[in-house]
């Protein structure tokens, strides 16, 4: 009974309300809520104290940030089934706070496609900064190896390395990239390596042009932390896996790096292996033992698979 008296005392404020329906989108900052409701940061934070302690909410700090998610399933399934069945439409201030928030992810996904564009070509030596490239690879192709490639999809493709290293024991290839300076580097050293059957094209990775069941093996090298939403990149990832198919995660671990946000375009600072197991399980799939491989920072590989 205590439980349910914190959940509707917490619930029972507008702008509680609206913080609760702008983290049903997209996990964000407390920075980015204040911006999307036009309300300071302290005045915010008093806010996220009451759901947090409800447990509709769970906070999570990263470097200087701090990012906030929506708890617990079973605590907010019969809110959310409650607030569907109370409200015929949706209210306006939240349809307002939507649209704000989706002019925040337009500004970012710009801004990040502009920093591609200028870095493309020092890309490969950028991925190469903290754990040798070498090392990495030897990784990714020994955790694949246990079965065919296949048909296999590079989320994030960059300038093609990830087609590159696997495409070679790889049924189809295909490749996706929002950056088309990105994509002319790619198809340029994919013709040189003579993988003349790889398919690049531009696109999104929360929304890839492909069916269900369209590849055995998808990958994402050093793409999750410039994600915004990084679990809805792993429910697309997940999606267009056929019955057994696996994903493979290459990325940092979790770290304190601030000055790569601004330097370097990182939207997340490294990820947890339990937020790892937490998306990959919300996706349908089983994870693996991740593998790590130590350096200035840590890189990590995180494979998850389809129930068989």
């Amino acid at each position: 009974m205590e439980q349910v008296l914190t959940i509707f005392q917490a619930l029972a404020d507008r702008t509680r309300l609206r913080i609760v329906a702008l983290l049903r989108e997209m996990e964000l900052s407390i920075g980015e809520v204040a911006q999307v409701l036009g309300q300071s940061q302290p005045r915010v934070s008093r806010h996220v104290k009451i759901l947090a302690d409800a447990g509709l909410i769970e906070r999570r700090k990263e470097g200087s940030w701090v990012f906030l998610t929506l708890g617990a399933p079973d605590v907010l399934e019969p809110v959310f089934m409650a607030l569907g069945r109370w409200t015929a439409r949706e209210p306006a201030e939240i349809r307002a706070d939507r649209i704000r928030l989706q002019a925040i992810r337009d500004v970012r996904a710009l801004a990040a496609e502009d920093w591609f564009e200028t870095h493309a070509v020092e890309w490969d030596a950028l991925r190469s900064l903290h754990v040798s490239e070498q090392e990495v690879e030897t990784a990714i192709v020994k955790t694949l190896s246990a079965f065919p490639i296949g048909r296999l999809v590079d989320i994030g493709t960059g300038t093609g390395r990830m087609m590159e290293l696997l495409g070679s024991g790889a049924d189809t290839v295909i490749g996706f990239d929002r950056s088309p300076a990105m994509l002319r580097l790619a198809r340029t050293k994919l013709a040189e390596a003579g993988l003349h059957q790889a398919d690049l094209r531009q696109g999104d990775f929360q929304a890839l042009p492909l069916s269900e069941g369209s590849a055995d093996v998808a990958v994402m090298h050093q793409v999750l932390h410039y994600a915004q939403h990084p679990a809805a990149v792993i429910a697309e990832a997940a999606r267009i896996l056929d019955a057994s198919g696996r994903l493979l995660v290459i990325d940092f671990a979790s770290h304190n790096r601030e000055e790569l946000r601004m330097r370097d375009a990182h939207v997340r600072l490294g990820f947890t292996d339990a937020q790892m197991a937490t998306w990959f399980r919300a996706a349908g799939l089983v994870s693996a033992e991740p593998v790590a491989l130590e350096g200035e920072l840590t890189v990590k590989l995180w494979l998850g698979q389809r129930p068989n």
